[in-house]
């Protein structure tokens, strides 16, 4: 699966952020792909249910070839919303649902097939029999071309992937999030010769004044300064430099945001300044 080196979110773009018309979600598609980034994230659940028929109504009137982007998408969870009638948040993993959960998602993103689809978080009751049996439905009937989890502890992964293998667990990485470094995630990604992918990949840093931003803050402007980036590259060429080879999904709704991102590969963190960074996040001497 050739994924592009940093993956464009569409979360925010409609309803839960940034109320894009169409016309702008296609400028964001278009700026994205002049930036050869041409792989997008969804989920059924975006804005409260309607985000994927916004970019679908936008990427069908435009003039590209499906297969030269890649369309991910996410099921699983259900929301109790205007637009839906379910009583309770909950997981919901049977066939039924995940084929039903898909056929809206290719009706909606306007396309025959999901080049990824992921299992969005893990639920208490998962089935890997069901869901194996699922996911060879819609590989048998070319709706979805590959499959991964989101949000997967190691052992949560590996139910999954012993009965049906996946390609990839979407996890939360950033500066301010390091949990997966450290147990296990992405060793086992590493092992298998995975690449994960990363979602919130600027944490909480331009939304909390906390301490641990301040000691971040202090040690970003510096490398600003060594580097001759901004502080939003830098966040995310730390997830970059991790030998993992994470693919980092930027949640950007903003034009001008996807050219410094994509700006950021070019950055070569070393490795001092890695561990600088990682030591401002915690407040103490790396052991």
């Amino acid at each position: 699966m050739n994924f592009s080196p940093i993956i464009i979110g569409t979360m925010r773009w409609g309803i839960w952020g940034a109320q894009h018309s169409v016309k702008e979600v296609q400028k964001l598609i278009e700026t994205s792909l002049n930036e050869n980034l041409s792989t997008f994230d969804h989920a059924d659940i975006y804005g409260d249910y309607t985000t994927e028929k916004l970019f679908g109504d936008a990427f069908s009137e435009m003039s590209l070839k499906r297969e030269e982007v890649q369309f991910i998408s996410k099921c699983g969870i259900q929301m109790p919303c205007s637009n839906r009638n379910y009583t309770v948040k909950s997981y919901n993993y049977s066939q039924k649902h995940i084929i039903k959960s898909v056929d809206q998602s290719l009706e909606n993103l306007k396309t025959d097939y999901l080049d990824v689809l992921l299992l969005h978080r893990p639920s208490p009751l998962i089935n890997p029999v069901e869901i194996a049996e699922s996911f060879e439905f819609l590989r048998e009937t070319k709706k979805v071309r590959h499959f991964g989890v989101s949000n997967f502890s190691s052992s949560q992964f590996d139910l999954v992937n012993e009965a049906f293998p996946i390609i990839t667990n979407q996890v939360e990485i950033s500066l301010n999030q390091t949990r997966s470094f450290f147990d296990g995630t992405l060793d086992q990604l590493m092992l298998k010769n995975l690449q994960p992918m990363a979602w919130s990949v600027m944490g909480n840093y331009f939304k909390e004044e906390s301490g641990e931003n301040k000691r971040i803050k202090k040690v970003l402007h510096e490398l600003c300064k060594k580097y001759s980036a901004e502080e939003n590259q830098i966040l995310l060429a730390f997830i970059l430099k991790h030998p993992s080879r994470i693919l980092p999904v930027v949640g950007t709704s903003s034009v001008g945001n996807i050219a410094k991102f994509r700006e950021s590969l070019s950055i070569k963190l070393e490795t001092e300044d890695w561990f600088r960074l990682l030591e401002a996040k915690s407040g103490i001497e790396i052991k």
